[in-house]
């Protein structure tokens, strides 16, 4: 070893002598070790707690425990570790002013995390709501209702717990406590101010709690929106998705299904008539085709064996009108149903009645033809020569 070297190494020595007989190995033992043995304890508590919470509830038949396990795991594991932090700061041997500091983040977070479980609460509320009510039944109307109140009203829930919480929070730091009392003591104002700077906004939010309370549209809804055919598949807040017969999505404003007029085919129930038009000769045999229609309806599981008719609606200058009546329990058997009569009729018609499709019939009459040969039966006109 050369002479730099070990000059070298004897420096490293002399200082970690004086790191050693200095206190910061004592401060820091006395207060980062009853952290983390406090934050190790919070979270063997918490996974104890919830592995015997999650076998007990998967033991029991009701989906409320099951929900609290699953949305709770989360906030409740947070909440341990910042009340055993809370609950040890005592015996942490810091600074007053870092102990000031330190207290002052965990409340902070203590309320946060009170507003998390808060929110966890209601999603319980929720899915107990979604078990009891299966919308996957094909009469679910009721359940439909029951589920679309309950996702609006649980946003708005959770909104109002936010900012609350937000305020909450604003309110315990002391250099903007005035922020937070302001925000709950000049609401009116504060209101009227963003209400005219929001007004869409705030329209879309009102017109989710109508939705909710009146319910023109649910959860699964069959409607015509801007001329489009599809299901509701989600109600925000401030819009909703409806899903459009070829998958795509039409996002439409809350406000839109207050102010405007629109199509709801499941308002009371799922069931629907269709119809399908027909156009064929003068000489068809309407009763063999409604007898026909009938035999094709009884064939199928596509219809509902409730409604069905067959009438001439209208009779054209070349062609009736067949309209056929059908019923089916849902919008989409419905259009299954009216494809499916549709060709089976066409099918009938041509196989039994060509002659009765639809025709062109034109009269060809030999009038120039007639002219033509009683002039060569006239005699020559001499020429004036």
């Amino acid at each position: 070893m050369t002479e730099q070297q070990q000059k070298i190494v004897e420096e490293a020595l002399d200082i970690w002598k004086i790191v050693l007989s200095s206190d910061i190995w004592k401060i820091l033992l006395s207060s980062v070790v009853p952290l983390v043995a406090a934050i190790l304890v919070a979270l063997l508590i918490h996974y104890l707690v919830f592995l015997v919470a999650g076998k007990m509830a998967s033991r029991t038949k009701g989906i409320a425990d099951n929900a609290f396990v699953q949305h709770a795991r989360r906030p409740a594991r947070l909440l341990l570790v910042l009340l055993a932090i809370f609950s040890v700061l005592p015996m942490v041997d810091l600074p007053e002013g870092a102990l000031d500091t330190i207290k002052q983040v965990l409340t902070l977070g203590l309320t946060a995390t009170v507003g998390w479980l808060a929110v966890a609460f209601t999603g319980v509320i929720q899915d107990v709501v979604a078990a009891k009510h299966d919308i996957t039944q094909a009469d679910n109307l009721t359940a439909r209702q029951i589920h679309t109140r309950v996702r609006v009203l649980r946003r708005l829930l959770v909104a109002a717990i936010v900012t609350v919480t937000a305020c909450l929070i604003l309110m315990s730091i002391p250099s903007i406590r005035q922020i937070g009392i302001t925000l709950f003591a000049s609401a009116g104002i504060a209101g009227l101010v963003a209400g005219m700077a929001a007004r869409p906004a705030l329209s879309n939010l009102i017109a989710g709690v109508q939705l909710a309370l009146t319910e023109p549209i649910r959860l699964d809804d069959v409607v015509i929106v801007e001329g489009e055919w599809g299901w509701i598949e989600e109600i925000r807040p401030t819009y909703v998705v409806v899903r459009i017969w070829d998958l795509r999505r039409l996002i439409v404003p809350l406000s839109h299904f207050i102010e405007h007029p629109f199509q709801n085919w499941t308002r009371k129930t799922a069931d629907i008539l269709g119809t399908v038009f027909v156009y064929v000769d003068y000489t068809v045999p309407v009763d063999q085709v409604r007898e026909e229609l009938h035999r094709i309806l009884e064939s199928t599981d596509l219809w509902d064996k409730k409604v069905w008719n067959l009438q001439v609606t209208k009779s054209a200058e070349q062609t009736l009108e067949l309209r056929a009546l059908m019923s089916a329990p849902t919008s989409g058997k419905a259009w299954d149903l009216r494809c499916h009569v549709r060709e089976e009729l066409v099918k009938y018609l041509q196989r039994e009645y060509p002659h009765a499709l639809p025709t062109v019939r034109a009269e060809i009459r030999q009038r120039h033809e007639d002219m033509a040969a009683s002039q060569e039966r006239r005699p020559p006109v001499p020429s004036p020569g």
